[in-house]
């Protein structure tokens, strides 16, 4: 959480977002003191009071962490110092700060005390996403019964070597209670596993996610975010100086949404459904239409392959720079 972050840079990653046709996306805080993410979450909760545009392109919010694997491999480039486990009074603090718009929380289910912190979630209406975790098959199945719906970026937060057949991604994977978010960028998933996603988890049970971080659309070098060093390789790629690890994307939804129209797995249609429609059902949202009276917020593209032609919100158009026309 960048303690510098304003309304303004809030009011550009918004611009940002739209002009690639994300009309509205949930802010994900990742893993930092409780003091930064309080922070955080406040000025999120401010920008939407004080902003009906803001509040319209972030409906609610997402915790990713601290509540992960403290382990190499699954914990990714969320910083050690600050990984701990689930916190009821903590929770309560962040949702305070936040207005109430944490809806969606990424935890790792083997920490002691996560089951019941999932069931509370739950209750409240809350959903919880089991990711960046080194949990065991069973402890997978015990956080399902419990009620996580969701699994973060499948594929990605994780060992680089893993036992053959029983490991927390092949359960994950298995489960049709579960909702898998993909990141498919061209980076953190190969083809191979993308189709396999595609073809086991199907439309209903599939998210496309960019997983877009800061660091996206920087030229190459290395650069501290997080607490960390982090570095843009050439092509966009974002990782852990000298690891294997990826550190957030370096691109948005629809470079994703072309990656896989490119594989010709699932038609365009359905796509744009896991791009769009699929996260707001997870997250309750109300589900958008074409309709009289329906909020004119489009996106004018064209196929074969996907790229974005024009995006109207309310009706108006987005100019190159992501400001509205009068």
């Amino acid at each position: 959480v960048d303690p510098t972050l304003s309304f303004d840079d809030l009011a550009l990653i918004v611009a940002t977002c739209q002009r690639h046709g994300i009309a509205s996306f949930c802010p994900t805080l990742i893993t930092a003191s409780q003091t930064d993410l309080l922070a955080g979450f406040s000025l999120l909760r401010r920008a939407r009071e004080q902003s009906p545009l803001l509040a319209a392109a972030m409906p609610c919010f997402h915790l990713e962490g601290p509540y992960l694997s403290s382990e190499d491999g699954p914990r990714g480039a969320h910083p050690r110092a600050h990984i701990r486990p689930p916190s009821e009074d903590e929770f309560a603090a962040l949702q305070e700060a936040a207005g109430g718009s944490i809806r969606l929380v990424t935890l790792a289910p083997e920490w002691p005390g996560a089951l019941d912190f999932i069931a509370r979630r739950v209750a409240e209406g809350v959903v919880v996403a089991i990711g960046h975790t080194a949990a065991s098959p069973a402890q997978i199945r015990e956080a399902v019964a419990a009620g996580a719906r969701l699994s973060t970026h499948l594929g990605n937060g994780s060992h680089a070597v893993l036992p053959r057949h029983d490991n927390y991604l092949w359960e994950q994977l298995a489960d049709d209670r579960l909702t898998a978010s993909v990141i498919a960028d061209g980076h953190h998933l190969p083809e191979a596993v993308l189709r396999v996603l595609l073809r086991t988890k199907q439309l209903g049970r599939l998210i496309l996610t960019c997983d877009a971080s800061s660091l996206a659309g920087l030229p190459p070098g290395r650069y501290a975010q997080w607490g960390t060093e982090l570095e843009v390789l050439p092509g966009g790629k974002v990782v852990v100086p000298g690891t294997p690890f990826l550190a957030g994307s370096g691109v948005l939804l629809d470079s994703c949404i072309r990656h896989l129209e490119q594989l010709g797995e699932w038609p365009l249609a359905d796509l744009l459904d896991a791009a769009g429609a699929q996260p707001r059902a997870l997250l309750g949202l109300p589900h958008r239409e074409i309709a009289v009276g329906a909020p004119a917020d489009l996106v004018l593209y064209r196929t074969a392959p996907f790229r974005i032609v024009q995006v109207l919100l309310a009706g108006k158009p987005i100019l190159s720079e992501g400001k509205r026309c009068d």
